[in-house]
């Protein structure tokens, strides 16, 4: 079954950069949509960026500009580049995958419902 396993998390001071990861196997990378999730304490789950099968990337607004999400070749691994951080970015960091026989629809890539593998997190604390 498939696994994904982040890291990359820690403690940085406002306006820094951190560089997540999420190894996950090849074929889930490259055939399925991945996404970031975050969770910070007494908040709902929230998508922060997915790349899709087709390689299409939505990014959440808040994020928008300062993160960015890709690949690595030959795509054994999901990234997450956030730069410029903000307090309000505090939270638990989670990789998610799908591996549903269908195609998730762009409206739906930043819905965690759209996703049915989930790492266990990597914290990210600014302040």
């Amino acid at each position: 079954h498939v696994q994904l396993v982040e890291s990359g998390g820690g403690l940085v001071q406002p306006g820094g950069s951190l560089r997540l990861s999420c190894a996950a196997p090849g074929n889930t990378v490259s055939r399925h949509c991945m996404g970031w999730f975050r969770q910070a304490p007494g908040k709902e789950r929230e998508g922060v960026a997915a790349i899709g099968s087709d390689a299409r990337i939505r990014y959440a607004d808040s994020v928008k500009g300062r993160f960015t999400i890709s690949q690595d070749n030959p795509k054994a691994t999901l990234f997450l580049r956030m730069d410029n951080l903000k307090p309000t970015d505090t939270a638990m960091y989670y990789c998610a995958a799908e591996e549903y026989d269908y195609s998730i629809d762009f409206d739906h890539f930043l819905d965690a419902s759209s996703y049915n593998i989930w790492g266990q997190g990597t914290q990210v604390t600014v302040s």
